[in-house]
């Protein structure tokens, strides 16, 4: 994939501070990277070395671009996405390493015949390393460092610098959830400051992360500085994969015939107004299909992060948001207003905010309309890879409230051990009612049946002396669910239908006949178990019916 084009772009219309935001796994850290190998001047070797990696691609054609910046400025180039730490001076450690070697990268400086004694020894200050291995740059250096680093380099090469900060928010991220926030914004604000605001040593510089966080003043008071967010038109094509993209990588691979399974699952984002896929999803699911891991769609989008986000969301959902995550799940849209220059002390103010984080870190996108006289955005599910995502946290949620409330817990099972039906109906009711019927729609109807399935296995798996089996042969057939209670020899059967039109009864007959037609049952008799309970349970949306027999 050629995204050479997006060094054109930033020349053309380049500011002083230049600041990405896109979500997890779009290829910022990789157009970083790019970056650097263009700009980055050194030896003859280094700079031949480099052009090389250019050869043949878009931004060879621009000659005089290419003639007037490619491998001709110092650069620096550093990922903050490791400066985090259970505590402040366990991730101000980590920043002192960070920046520590990308100074000793650039070792050079020690031996410069440009720099006087003095700044050889500044740049001393920033790559010394104690006896525990560590860089012990003060507090005062290290807020410094960025903009000395700099300065070194300038007077080194006679040119400007060019700095790259990958992942930017990261540290504030982890020092928001770990109970440091107000410290790392400090430490960030004055890093930040004299790295960009009062820095004549600077070119310019490019700057990616998740989140756009101004109200925090770690950007206050520059001038010339832009950013580009996933609502903005331009730069839109060269975060993540094109259709075209797509299909051409597809075709080169041989695997033309999975184009419709990699757009339901890994397409769908609207940035700008350009429809992307997520390239992380699609370059491993190329890899893996190659090698015959997989035959398959996978979820990895949903590895590279803790999806605390949604499970944070959930807690704090009032009945109106658990309606809208309804909607969302069923293939509708919602409109919101979304603020994209939130701080993390935002995210827990109000429960409307969530919205807007869920859209900047990529769980849902902005839909085709937009309502631009009321400030909204149609906000929709990108794909089913995130479906999977929003089902698998709903689905956690649910089962931790099952289990904060043991006594309401223990009843419900006790009432399939007694047989009362009346009391196994109240209790699923009120269970349902927790939750949001995701498979309500859009799915078939055995997966409707499943979703169902899956809810009451979450709840008897609390039940430690219970063996229980899920699609379990027995008679002529598979069970949905059986149990065993060897101290009381009770055994249980249970079959779920899924209600059409909340056609209850009809269901529930269903259920009763299969059970006794394919003589479900069996097992449990030749286990041993003396008394034999059959359960058939019709579920629609919210509500169940249970009967016996």
């Amino acid at each position: 994939m050629d995204k050479t084009g997006f060094i054109r772009e930033l020349l053309q219309n380049m500011a002083y501070v230049n600041l990405f935001t896109r979500p997890w796994r779009f290829g910022k850290t990789l157009n970083m990277s790019m970056l650097k190998y263009f700009f980055e001047t050194g030896s003859d070797a280094m700079a031949s070395n480099n052009a090389l990696l250019f050869e043949g691609l878009e931004i060879s054609k621009e000659e005089k671009l290419c003639a007037e910046y490619m491998g001709k400025f110092p650069v620096i180039s550093i990922t903050l996405k490791g400066a985090t730490g259970e505590n402040f001076e366990e991730a101000k450690s980590m920043l002192r390493s960070i920046i520590g070697n990308e100074a000793m990268r650039l070792s050079f400086l020690m031996q410069s015949d440009c720099l006087t004694e003095i700044e050889r020894k500044r740049y001393e200050a920033l790559v010394d390393i104690g006896r525990t291995g560590a860089f012990t740059m003060s507090d005062e250096v290290l807020k410094n460092s960025l903009k000395i680093l700099s300065q070194l380099l300038e007077k080194h090469y006679g040119q400007r610098v060019i700095m790259l900060i990958d992942e930017y928010d990261v540290p504030l991220d982890k020092s928001y959830r770990s109970g440091y926030y107000d410290s790392m914004v400090e430490l960030i604000q004055v890093l930040f400051g004299n790295a960009f605001k009062t820095n004549d040593s600077l070119k310019f510089a490019v700057l990616t992360g998740c989140l756009r966080i101004l109200r925090e003043s770690i950007f206050t008071g520059l001038n010339n500085f832009k950013i580009y967010t996933i609502k903005d038109v331009r730069y839109k094509e060269y975060f993540g994969f094109t259709d075209a993209e797509v299909r051409q990588m597809l075709e080169y691979y041989g695997l033309a015939g999975q184009y419709h399974a990699v757009k339901e699952w890994y397409d769908g984002y609207l940035f700008g107004s350009l429809n992307i896929y997520c390239p992380w999803d699609v370059i491993n699911y190329c890899g893996d299909l190659r090698d015959g891991s997989v035959t398959e769609p996978q979820n990895y989008w949903v590895n590279t992060s803790s999806n605390d986000i949604i499970r944070s969301f959930l807690s704090k959902a009032s009945v109106s948001t658990k309606k809208e995550i309804e909607r969302l799940m069923n293939g509708e849209s919602i409109q919101k207003k979304i603020r994209q220059e939130l701080t993390y002390r935002d995210l827990d103010s109000q429960a409307e905010n969530l919205w807007s984080i869920l859209f900047t870190t990529g769980y849902l996108t902005q839909g085709a309309c937009e309502n631009n006289d009321k400030g909204l955005t149609e906000l929709v599910i990108p794909n089913k890879e995130v479906q999977w995502i929003f089902e698998e946290q709903i689905q956690d949620w649910f089962d931790a409230e099952v289990r904060k409330d043991v006594h309401l817990l223990e009843s419900f099972c006790k009432a399939f051990e007694e047989n009362d039906t009346t009391a196994i109906e109240e209790g699923f009711n009120a269970y349902l009612k927790k939750i949001t019927s995701i498979r309500d729609s859009n799915v078939r109807k055995d997966m409707k049946e499943n979703f169902y399935h899956g809810i009451l296995l979450g709840i008897f798996g609390c039940m430690g002396e219970w063996d229980v089996q899920s699609n379990a042969e027995s008679g002529d057939g598979y069970s949905d669910i059986s149990i065993e209670i060897e101290d009381k020899e009770i055994g249980i059967v249970i079959e779920l239908k899924y209600a059409e039109k909340a056609a209850f009864d009809t269901a529930c007959k269903e259920a009763m006949e299969q059970i006794h037609e394919r003589n479900y049952e069996e097992r449990l008799v030749d286990d041993g178990m003396k008394t034999i309970y059959r359960y058939g349970i019709a579920c629609y949306k919210r509500r169940c019916k249970v009967v016996s027999g």
